[in-house]
């Protein structure tokens, strides 16, 4: 079954997943570092760092965590990753970048570990740090196991080009664990001005074709033969001799499938019906695939949230069905939707209650009864309840929040909040247009005035 889970994804990681158990990993870890790039270079002495997502704001800052989760990784069995990060810790200091490269770099190692030999990685990031986390994954991986850096055109055009161009695309790191991998080839649709230049011809019944040559690109005299057409003429072969048998050559006349040049000396060519031709194969430039903020019917209000387009095809070309499909920071699910859609197996792990009962959301909206799911780490009973609100309030706060499929208040924000928890909204029939439920969440000491 489909898993679920809430929780330190390290941990979920080690207790959870077996050896080589996952076809596809995709992974968009929370880094918000278009603020202001230089803090991400202080020193714990220093201002906290903006970029800092709050349910990760412990492992982002050098401190103890990120001290033990080093020493973790260079006494470990990968000791290029060892030498790397030690490398990296020299050049860049104790600051929060190093604090958060310690932090990826010993969450690739068990996402390695948990991929199949013929399995795939993607890694969203942006330009901040991906070229140090593509140093992190040439020693987790293997610097021949890179495959590409894909571009993706994350947003239009930005006002922010004072003393830089401005930032409208993120990167995605593509690696594989070895040489045979899954890769469905994806093909988008062609330009306008592709289709101008090169279908320029059409049969009777309105068909568009382009050219395609048949001469060999190689001597090849077994060949090299005279071809009499269905036109009566008889056409001189290319020095180098046709791509294809004299048999072939009569099967495709046959079928109307060859041009025949006016002039004997010309050449034979192919008809490329452009309704047969499933488009350009994708390239590692993406700006084909429309911005969040385009897609109104897809938005969740959540901050990171990519659009369904992206995952579906990371997971078409990197997955077969009935393949497992691992998303370690699932934020608000669309690697999971994706996944479901697209008839994967999958698996998700957020630290957010918040993510995770959105994700219950999002499946149970789109899907129904009929994707089924197990979710793991979040209170099952009374006893459970009492310890997440004691070892974290706000966590407490959001998962209560979701039990009567509420929206959390201001987002996930922490801070006064005037007792508004949560937002539920309803259509009135009596009344025009939509209703809000205001919800509160207590852990106790409930008062009157509270109410």
């Amino acid at each position: 079954m489909n898993q679920l889970f809430f929780g330190d994804n390290i941990n979920v990681l080690r207790e959870h997943l077996a050896d080589e158990s996952v076809d596809l990993i995709y992974l968009d870890p929370p880094f918000n570092s278009k603020r202001d790039y230089n803090l991400l270079f202080k020193s714990p002495k220093g201002h906290e760092s903006e970029a800092q997502i709050e349910a990760f704001k412990d492992s982002w800052s050098w401190g103890n965590q990120a001290e033990c989760e080093f020493d973790e990784i260079v006494h470990g069995k990968n000791t290029d990753v060892s030498e790397i990060m030690q490398a990296l810790r020299r050049f860049l200091g104790e600051n929060d970048m190093m604090a958060y490269l310690t932090m990826m770099a010993n969450r690739l190692l068990e996402l390695h570990r948990v991929l199949k030999p013929t399995g795939s990685l993607y890694l969203h990031c942006d330009p901040t740090a991906s070229h140090y986390l593509k140093i992190v994954l040439d020693g987790v991986f293997g610097k021949l196991n890179f495959r590409n850096e894909i571009t993706w055109k994350r947003t239009s055009g930005h006002n922010d080009a004072r003393h830089a161009f401005g930032e409208v695309a993120d990167n995605i790191l593509f690696y594989t664990k070895g040489e045979e991998t899954t890769f469905n080839v994806q093909y988008i649709p062609y330009s306008q001005e592709y289709l101008d230049a090169f279908y320029v011809h059409a049969d009777p019944d309105g068909r568009k074709w382009r050219r395609g040559d048949l001469r060999s690109p190689s001597p090849r005299p077994n060949l090299t033969y005279d071809y009499k057409a269905s036109n009566g003429r008889i056409y001189k072969p290319h020095p180098n001799g046709w791509a294809m048998s004299l048999e072939k050559m009569k099967e495709l006349d046959k079928k109307g499938r060859l041009h025949f040049p006016a002039k004997e000396d010309g050449r034979i060519q192919l008809k490329r019906y452009l309704d047969e031709q499933p488009g350009q194969p994708c390239t590692n430039i993406w700006d084909d695939i429309s911005p969040i903020h385009a897609l109104t019917a897809e938005r969740l209000g959540y901050p990171t949230q990519k659009p369904l387009a992206l995952l579906e095809r990371i997971i078409s070309t990197s997955s077969n069905e009935g393949d497992v499909v691992l998303d370690p920071f699932c934020g608000c699910g669309t690697a999971v939707h994706a996944a479901q859609k697209l008839k994967r197996k999958w698996i998700g792990i957020d630290i957010t209650h918040l993510a995770i009962s959105l994700i219950e959301k999002r499946l149970k909206d789109a899907f129904g009864a009929k994707c089924k799911f197990e979710v793991h780490g979040t209170p099952k009973d009374l006893d459970a309840a009492r310890d997440l609100a004691t070892r974290d309030k706000y966590q407490f706060q959001w998962w209560a929040v979701s039990l009567v499929d509420a929206q959390p208040f201001q987002g996930r924000k922490k801070g006064a909040d005037g007792g508004i928890d949560g937002l539920k909204f309803f259509h009135d029939v009596d009344k025009a247009g939509a209703r809000k439920i205001v919800v509160s969440v207590k852990g106790g000491g409930l008062k009157a005035d509270d109410v």
